[in-house]
């Protein structure tokens, strides 16, 4: 245990002022907490140490500065050797250059043809696996398949059914607040089926299971991939895409457009519920409306939607569990990324699905 003489403090005199503790690493915290003490210290300042390691020797240069003739007094020879070499490791290193704009702009555009080669790389694969899946259907991983039906579509109904039923609820409210304005009540159905039908539905879905399924495959195969499974995998000669991939995506593909059914079903039963309360359109006039005025096509084109948004998000999070390196911090980072990579493609396609089919006149 360290003596009391060894804890850092300061001490005030008549000429001065004393820094008395050792510089070790255990006393660094104490030390970095006294530096606004010690720096505003003037007049005369001794020290009083009796150890000082090379970590305790960084905390001084930095707390008094790298030239001597600022450092207390009271050094001992070997006090002197340990500060020189510290700052002569401290000169030595090379700082870190800073990019020009035409440098840091060819260093994305070389990380982003890298991500697009990964990207490429990752799609041939699972490719070949599906191709592979046609010609032997028999080897298909059933069981897998079921359990994302299940996990991915099933246990998500709540939460899709909940948002798509609030979101519907507050379009038909904030519309129906502008409709009364001009006694055009009955139009709400128009509004919120047509709304929810082509965009609102399929999107709402897909960027939950983004958040929740999505996250869950790039964190699933990120751990596996550290403790080398997916390596175990291939050397066992399995592919490790057909067992870890693409019983997710045959699973997504037939669980999004079911949820993305639910979401315009629950989008529907909020917005005939605030009509009905809040603008007097009954129910059974909501659905006669709604069958007589609203195209069929505007749902069809909402669930064409649902089988490209599963793609994304199963590309996007099982790439990234792929490429996870580094620990528990890689799986991290790389789950994250495939939350917001994900949400942010879906955003972009359901975009242009809206430009394509707007130019097409459906």
């Amino acid at each position: 245990m360290a003596s009391p003489a060894a804890q850092p403090r300061i001490i005030a005199e008549s000429d001065g002022s004393v820094v008395s503790g050792d510089w070790i690493t255990a006393h660094l915290k104490r030390w970095l907490q006294l530096q606004p003490d010690l720096q505003r210290l003037s007049g005369k300042i001794r020290l009083d140490c009796q150890q000082m390691d090379t970590n305790g020797a960084w905390v001084f240069l930095k707390i008094f500065g790298k030239n001597p003739t600022s450092w207390p007094q009271g050094l001992t020879d070997n006090q002197l050797q340990i500060l020189e070499l510290v700052r002569s490791k401290q000169e030595s290193t090379p700082s870190q250059p800073s990019l020009n704009w035409l440098a840091k702009l060819g260093f994305h555009t070389l990380r982003s043809f890298r991500h697009g080669r990964q990207l490429l790389d990752f799609l041939g694969r699972l490719t070949l696996a599906l191709l592979a899946m046609l010609r032997r259907p028999w080897q298909c991983k059933v069981k897998l398949l079921l359990d994302v039906i299940q996990r991915d579509g099933l246990q998500a109904v709540p939460i899709v059914a909940l948002m798509a039923f609030l979101l519907g609820a507050v379009i038909a409210w904030q519309g129906g607040l502008q409709l009364q304005t001009y006694g055009a009540n009955i139009f709400i159905v128009e509004l919120v089926a047509i709304t929810h039908l082509r965009e609102l539905g399929p999107l709402i879905a897909a960027i939950l299971v983004a958040g929740r399924s999505g996250s869950a495959y790039a964190a699933q195969i990120a751990t596996m991939n550290m403790n080398q499974e997916v390596l175990a995998l291939k050397s066992l000669g399995q592919d490790p895409y057909a067992w870890l991939v693409l019983p997710k995506l045959l699973g997504l593909l037939l669980a999004l457009p079911l949820l993305t059914v639910l979401a315009n079903l629950a989008g529907l039963g909020g917005g005939m519920l605030v009509a009905s309360v809040q603008l007097d359109v009954t129910p059974t006039a909501f659905w006669q409306r709604l069958g007589e005025e609203v195209n069929v096509a505007h749902f069809w084109i909402g669930l064409v939607k649902a089988p490209v948004f599963a793609l994304i998000i199963v590309t996007v999070g099982c790439m990234q569990g792929m490429l996870a390196e580094g620990g528990a911090e890689g799986v991290g980072h790389r789950t994250t990324r495939s939350v917001v990579q994900a949400i942010f493609l879906v955003i972009i396609v359901d975009a242009l699905f809206s430009i394509i089919f707007s130019n097409t006149g459906w």
